[in-house]
């Protein structure tokens, strides 16, 4: 991936300790209590941390990685774009259990987002089968960025925008940027944009931060020195723009936040450099995005999904090759893993399932099962969460039904 890198000691500050995640204990059994360990379990505005990874991290050395690039990935489209269906809800369902029957998810983001459209694989589609009565619109494109190429003319003439990155896609689905120059070269994308109404919108998923990485994108206008970067053309400032218009075009839909992935780096002779968090691309590290996405749901009170410091699965050095395809792509495996945290988002707070199913949650992946759906242990169940295990009696959730 990299045709040279040259080590640096680390500088670990306190926030970097307060939010690294690399702690080397091993994942937890799906019923496992987790309300008793260290690791911050639901992570609503803030991505969780594991406390007794403070001290390893101040001993890590930085490896700054010349010429990264993803990993070669041949990325098969969908033909048609991702035509949504959902099925009715009988009339008697719809009253006892108040069901959205037309429940509409968005999402944004790169390949982890857009692969698998090919076959019907891909995230979005994953999550809608896990949510009743739910559409999915993929509005994914491998290879993008949150933020503005560096390269690219900034301009307040919207309709003159080609780029396809997050703030060029909301632009396009506004209708301020024309998304036909936006969208030239992606009809199947095209024909799902042209599919949302943005006034029926409920969920709006966003995952960006592997390809600012690789592509060096400043994490913020602080990190770069100068005035010579704009706000748009910054990871933080992009991300906040875009979902700031995504809240103006759709002021009911929730908007879920989902950080970068975990990964690891090789050199061009196939040895290992470091992983996310050590692997520099010259001022910050893949958990350096995480964290400054991090930051925006923090302040605006956003939930993220932690895919980046393990506290919902163990995704790590003696891991990933069961969860990713490469050092990078998640596998199908991975997809449905991630798939099963997303639609616990929905499915909560649409009432269908207890909300301890989204907080509790965790999967080692040595015990997947996709077929499984996960509940919480009944002793649990009735011991810490009492309101909810009592509406689990009554038969009030339309998942999660008293056996």
């Amino acid at each position: 991936m990299k045709k040279g890198f040259r080590r640096l000691t680390a500088i670990t500050i306190a926030f970097s300790l307060m939010l690294t995640g690399c702690s080397l204990t091993g994942g937890k059994d799906n019923n496992d209590d987790h309300s008793g360990t260290s690791g911050k379990i639901e992570s609503d505005g803030k991505l969780a941390t594991n406390d007794d990874a403070a001290s390893e991290a101040s001993s890590l050395e930085i490896v700054i990685a010349e010429d990264l690039t993803e990993p070669d990935f041949e990325e098969i489209p969908s033909s048609s774009g991702q035509e949504a269906t959902t099925a009715e809800v009988p009339d008697e369902i719809r009253e006892k259990f108040n069901v959205d029957d037309n429940l509409v998810m968005v999402f944004f983001g790169d390949s982890q987002i857009a692969n698998g459209l090919s076959d019907g694989t891909d995230i979005p589609t994953l999550v809608s089968q896990k949510v009743p009565y739910s559409k999915a619109y993929n509005l994914a494109i491998g290879g993008t960025t949150a933020a503005l190429e560096l390269q690219s003319d900034v301009t307040e003439e919207y309709d003159k925008w080609t780029s396809n990155c997050f703030l060029g896609m909301v632009k396009a689905l506004e209708g301020s940027a024309d998304r036909n120059r936006v969208l030239d070269g992606h009809p199947e994308t095209l024909n799902t944009m042209n599919q949302i109404n943005p006034d029926e919108v409920d969920y709006y998923f966003i995952e960006y931060g592997a390809n600012d990485f690789i592509n060096k994108v400043p994490l913020d206008v602080y990190s770069v020195g100068d005035d010579s970067v704009y706000e748009t053309q910054t990871y933080y400032g992009a991300l906040s723009r875009g979902i700031d218009k995504l809240q103006a075009l759709s002021p009911n839909a929730t908007i879920v936040l989902i950080s970068p992935f975990y990964a690891v780096y090789f050199a061009g002779d196939g040895s290992y450099i470091g992983d996310s968090y050590i692997t520099s691309n010259g001022f910050a590290t893949l958990q350096d995005y995480a964290k400054k996405m991090g930051n925006i749901a923090e302040e605006k009170g956003f939930y993220i999904l932690d895919t980046m410091f393990r506290s919902k699965f163990d995704l790590y050095l003696d891991t990933y090759g069961q969860y990713l395809m490469d050092n990078l792509h998640l596998s199908l495996t991975g997809r449905q893993i991630v798939a099963r945290f997303l639609a616990h988002i929905p499915n909560t707070m649409e009432d269908y399932e207890p909300m301890c199913y989204r907080t509790t949650d965790f999967v080692a992946i040595s015990q997947f099962d996709p077929n499984y759906y996960y509940k919480v242990d009944e002793e649990l169940f009735k011991t810490d969460y009492p309101d909810q295990y009592q509406r689990y009696l009554n038969g009030e959730y339309l998942l999660a039904q008293p056996e």
